[in-house]
């Protein structure tokens, strides 16, 4: 096994987890690790084979997996995990002390939703669409006192 299978299948398994974290698709997090496991399993080296353009001939990596381990090899990164690892902005991190939201709803909120601002947050309660989140573990009225109260005090 090469250096540049396991460095890119730990970067894709650290993709899956971070997809998974922020409640990506399932089948997109699956790929990601189906594609870990396949490099960990080849004995040549994915460079070899990408000179040769047979990456897609690997079993779970399709055309936009390929064009993923090609930027790898060609700058050391995957912009798409940078893009990943970019961490909430600190005032939607704050969101976590509102009533019924966790960690994972509120990347999920920001990342997935686009929920940017204390009035998008509102405007999602309002909408009811909240309560259809498994995660969602509180009471409507209360989040949305919590978050018309942060509002109100400029909190945005």
């Amino acid at each position: 096994m090469t250096e540049n299978n396991q460095r890119l299948a730990a970067l894709f398994r650290s993709m899956a987890d971070l997809l998974l974290s922020q409640r990506a698709n399932p089948y997109r997090v699956r790929a990601y690790r189906r594609a870990a496991d396949a490099l960990l399993a080849i004995d040549e080296d994915v460079a070899t084979l990408a000179e040769r353009r047979e990456l897609e001939n690997i079993e779970g990596i399709g055309t936009d997996l390929a064009k993923k381990i090609e930027e790898f090899l060609e700058t050391g990164t995957i912009r798409a995990y940078e893009e990943l690892q970019t961490p909430l902005p600190s005032e939607v991190r704050s969101w976590v002390t509102l009533p019924g939201l966790s960690e994972s709803l509120v990347a999920y909120l920001y990342f997935r939703l686009g929920i940017r601002t204390l009035p998008d947050l509102d405007q999602l309660i309002r909408s009811h669409l909240l309560r259809t989140l498994p995660s969602f573990s509180g009471s409507e009225e209360h989040l949305l006192q919590a978050v018309r109260q942060r509002i109100q005090n400029h909190e945005l």
